[in-house]
């Protein structure tokens, strides 16, 4: 691999016109590390940069360079077959006539050095799939066939894991499941990925950032958290600005379990896990008090500074809330409840948070 990939990026400037689009990304860089997001409305190129990157496009020119490795200079590409990857596509693309283990051997046969049925069944085991290996493709749910094609991905050993869109076909139980894999995966295996989703809830329980396209350019790439602190934020859905926060978890009670903060909790739904949990808290959830107040029945209080105001909807404001690790939040309030309160920037408050309201 050449360079440590610890400081290694991926950077370039790709051109491509494929019929009437026309790909021309301008000058970009991201880390190589952690899972990248390309985000934007459909048509806006974030697939076909992802071909680009994969070697799929004969006539792209330009610049490409996945750490000390130059994919692209010119005209000239290195062939996709050396380029290091694995691909996931948004149909799976497996082969029906195989079984599951079919699928399987084959992508282990063209993995350097190859690998034995002992490691092909370990990877199914990793995704989820030991049980299916002689299960025939056609008799396979939609989220199954997709943990089948991660599973190939990954038996080619890549350097870089490339998804189109692999959750935008399934059902919502198991779009979720397979956010969870992707993120396990991401962690305990230590592989970069990109991610091509036009939907920002993926993208804030998976990314560590996020580059934003539209009409073929990249127009900027930023770090998740920093995106998320932008009241304009394109990742903001009708549902308004929302804020992730992580941390180590520890369980709580039955259903529930705590996720710390700074030496405060943050109490949620669900299950602690071994490494670092990531939570959504939504603007519109976030309650601001003076004082920690007694007798209520939400028993999130978070301390927080206040760090701007930002005008909302008709009669509302935007509060950016700085938590004392550094993470931020946002809170939806009426104009009039921040005059009651006589609420101004700098000043410490209390933001309230119904743990039945907090989302992963």
């Amino acid at each position: 691999m050449g360079a440590d990939e610890s400081t290694a990026v991926v950077s370039g400037n790709v051109q491509a016109r494929l019929g009437a689009f026309t790909l021309q990304t301008s000058d970009f860089s991201w880390p190589l590390s952690g899972i990248t997001a390309l985000f934007g409305r459909s048509g806006c190129g974030k697939s076909t940069l992802l071909r680009a990157v994969a070697g799929l496009i004969p006539r792209a020119h330009g610049t490409l360079r996945v750490g000390d490795t130059v994919w692209l200079d010119g005209t000239r590409q290195t062939p996709a077959p050396q380029r290091d990857v694995g691909y996931v596509f948004q149909d799976a693309a497996l082969f029906p006539h195989l079984t599951v283990r079919g699928n399987l051997t084959f992508a282990a046969r063209r993995a350097p050095g190859g690998m034995d049925a002992a490691q092909i069944e370990a990877q199914a085991k990793a995704v989820g799939v030991a049980h299916l290996l002689d299960r025939r493709i056609a008799a396979l749910s939609g989220g199954e066939k997709q943990r089948v094609a991660i599973a190939r991905a990954l038996l080619s050993r890549p350097r870089l894991l490339l998804l189109d869109e692999p959750l935008a076909a399934l059902d919502w139980r198991a779009k979720d499941e397979l956010l969870d894999l992707i993120g396990e995966l991401a962690h305990t295996q230590r592989l970069p990925m990109l991610l091509v989703s036009h939907a920002p809830e993926e993208i804030e329980r998976l990314a560590q950032r996020v580059v934003f396209m539209e009409a073929g350019r990249v127009l900027r790439v930023e770090p998740l958290a920093q995106a998320l602190m932008r009241a304009d934020s394109p990742l903001f859905d009708r549902l308004g600005p929302v804020a992730v926060l992580e941390g180590e978890a520890t369980p709580l009670a039955e259903g529930l379990a705590q996720l710390r903060i700074d030496g405060s909790q943050l109490t949620f739904p669900g299950k602690a896990t071994q490494h670092r949990v990531r939570l959504r808290v939504y603007a519109r959830d976030v309650a601001l008090a003076r004082t920690v107040p007694a007798d209520i029945s939400m028993l999130n209080h978070l301390p927080a500074r206040i760090c701007g105001f930002t005008p909302s909807r008709a009669g509302y404001v935007l509060v950016r809330l700085c938590l004392n690790d550094g993470q931020g939040l946002w809170s939806e309030i009426t104009d009039q409840a921040r005059a009651a309160l006589q609420l101004r920037e700098d000043e410490t408050v209390v933001a309230l948070i119904k743990a039945a309201s907090v989302e992963r």
